[in-house]
């Protein structure tokens, strides 16, 4: 489990694609610190286990299906990626629950200067996952915590600090760059436990606007 907050950007060192699966190294330094192997690390919000590490760096194996749900298939050596261990008993949860089970991939579709900060606008690749975003809730982009500005169909935005930018691999995004996209694990329980009352209804068609005109929830502001 895992909070969303980035303790460091990293750099692939090395790819190997295979049909079975890739090996990826990535170079890396306060990351490291009381590695074991076998320990969790989140690389862009994707939970992965360290097979080998050393004083540079570690190594992780990704399996057919994390190629085909996330942005593995597209790591390159030079890429930066957003780096987080797994919290511990005794951590601050600053940012959410983040399982770093990726659902899907979003697509950047615009970037606009507000002030000092940016406002990052995606759509989502796949329209199911447009039900479990919602305005004000939480969602993992790339691994980072954070929240939901605004939603409409299948698009929603994002507010990014200064702060975030540059302590995260968010400042490399360009327009139609895309990234792992984690909703929230709530939603997805909520979901589960009403499916029984939403039998008859088709799952894309349960958005925030159906909760709202069946009393499940109000409306926002």
């Amino acid at each position: 489990m895992f909070t969303g907050l980035i303790e460091e950007v990293g750099t692939v060192a090395s790819v190997q694609h295979t049909p079975s699966g890739s090996r990826i190294i990535v170079s890396a330094k306060a990351i490291l610190e009381n590695l074991k192997q076998g320990d969790s690390i989140a690389i862009d919000g994707v939970c992965t286990t360290v097979i080998a590490f050393d004083g540079s760096g570690f190594t992780i194996e990704a399996s057919p299906e994390t190629l085909d749900k996330t942005t593995f298939k597209s790591l390159k050596k030079g890429s930066l990626v957003n780096l987080e261990r797994p919290l511990t008993p005794t951590s601050r949860i600053g940012g959410h629950y983040v399982t770093g089970h990726v659902d899907g991939l979003a697509k950047l579709i615009s970037k606009t200067p507000v002030g000092i900060s940016y406002i990052l606008q995606f759509e989502v690749i796949d329209n199911a996952l447009a039900q479990y975003i919602v305005q004000k809730g939480s969602i993992t982009l790339s691994g980072i915590s954070l929240t939901v500005n605004t939603v409409k169909s299948r698009r929603f935005s994002v507010a990014i600090i200064p702060h975030t930018l540059t302590h995260t691999n968010l400042n490399q995004l360009m327009l139609g760059d895309l990234v792992n996209i984690e909703t929230d694990l709530l939603g997805k329980y909520v979901k589960k436990f009403l499916s029984p009352v939403f039998h008859a209804v088709d799952d894309a068609s349960i958005d925030e606007s159906f909760l709202q005109e069946n009393g499940f929830i109000s409306a926002m502001s």
